[in-house]
């Protein structure tokens, strides 16, 4: 079988690309390879369904452009389409006196990304928006906003059938071969012949790009983020969405709360080492993948300058007692008790050799592929964005 352009990956990104590709190029030959027997099975399928608004990111980078226009796609496909979302709002809340220059910077920096409706708040407004919060100052967001992103992903697949588009379900990767101007992706459901390779493949987009090119520097850190719910009858205390001030040094938000979509609250996420790859649960070992993580030069790095930070993390995955805690910081009246288990995620983190976090999207361009290989959030909210992004750079290959 022969095709114009593989997509490797059936989550959001790899959704979305291949939908803008067939928007923009209708009677392109596109084939869809997901591994798992169903779309968005990993990071968007256990995102906390949140729409970003742009406010965390520096201005310029990937992230800031690709959050504010995916923003503002997002919301128009949504329109078009009847996907339900509610841009409830939320407040950034600092609970601490040197947490406020880090919040006036951020706001600063929301500023400086056109978000012009952003506004400082005094404690008696943030008591009005959020009664329960506790805070020494804070800032309103109002475009933020939540959503099912599993919703948004379907209707991406709907649409890239509808133009003509292939997905094949079941699909592994095993290997990626050049062969001329073309290249051989071999999978567990046969071999394809492409002009072109892109990969979104998320958790393993390290992987699949190694498969396609000897000059990628980066590993992928899996992050485990795990959750807990509010019992119904103490989601009274949360309004809209309540974030802390996020450490800079960090690209994790630290543990807030999320109305979601469905109803309920969620409270979290924490940020520890997945022992595997798609390890939703401490109980989910891959030694192979686990050693890769530990023996990466650039995790160690991360590990020694940061070790204290992350023996934290580690302790309130393991106590509940300390996760409530550091949900007391924003709402002091959460008790241990209020809170139930809820579900997790996995964050695909790149991490370069020299020990950086890598704090922007990255793509990256070989011969027969485009390789996106740092795209965790606000990849959703920014997913059409990105798709609009690297089905440019894949078109320019056909002129």
């Amino acid at each position: 079988m022969e095709y114009d352009v593989i997509v490797i990956g059936g989550g959001i990104v790899g959704l979305s690309t291949a939908h803008q590709l067939l928007t923009k190029r209708p009677n392109m030959n596109l084939l869809l390879l997901e591994k798992e027997d169903g779309i968005a099975r990993h990071q968007t399928g256990n995102n906390s369904g949140v729409i970003h608004s742009g406010l965390y990111y520096k201005p310029g980078s990937l992230k800031a452009i690709n959050c504010i226009n995916g923003y503002n796609m997002l919301l128009d496909f949504c329109d078009k389409e009847g996907i339900e979302y509610e841009l409830c709002g939320k407040v950034v809340v600092a609970t601490d006196e040197f947490q406020r220059p880090l919040l006036e910077n951020l706001y600063k920096r929301g500023l400086e990304n056109g978000l012009t409706q952003i506004s400082k708040i005094s404690i008696d407004e943030l008591k009005e928006i959020e009664p329960h919060v506790n805070g020494i100052d804070a800032i309103k967001v109002p475009y933020t906003g939540i959503i099912d992103y599993k919703a948004v992903a379907a209707r991406y697949a709907e649409k890239v059938e509808q133009n003509g588009g292939e997905l094949k379900l079941g699909a592994k990767v095993l290997s990626i071969k050049n062969e001329g101007t073309e290249c051989i992706v071999e999978s567990t459901k046969g071999s394809f012949k492409t002009k072109l390779v892109v990969n979104c493949a998320g958790l393993y987009s390290d992987k699949v790009a190694r498969k396609t090119s000897d000059d990628i520097n980066l590993k992928i850190i899996p992050f485990r983020g795990e959750y807990y719910k509010l019992k119904p009858e103490k989601e009274y205390l949360v309004k809209h969405l309540i974030y802390p001030v996020p450490d800079p040094n960090f690209p994790f938000l630290g543990v807030h709360f999320t109305r979601m979509m469905e109803g309920g609250i969620e409270a979290g996420p924490n940020a520890v080492l997945a022992f595997r790859r798609e390890g939703y649960k401490k109980s989910q070992i891959h030694l192979g993948e686990l050693m890769e993580s530990l023996l990466w030069p650039g995790f160690q790095k991360v590990a020694a300058k940061y070790w204290k930070t992350g023996f934290g993390e580690l302790y309130r995955s393991f106590s509940k007692t300390a996760f409530t805690k550091a949900l007391q910081k924003l709402i002091p009246e959460i008790q241990k008790e209020d809170l139930i288990d809820g579900g997790a995620g996995v964050r695909a983190q790149a991490c370069d050799r020299s020990g950086g976090l890598l704090d922007d999207f990255a793509i990256y361009e070989s011969d027969q592929a485009i390789n996106v290989c740092n795209a965790p959030s606000p990849a959703a909210t920014s997913s059409l964005a990105i798709g609009d992004t690297v089905s440019n750079l894949a078109l320019k290959r056909f002129e």
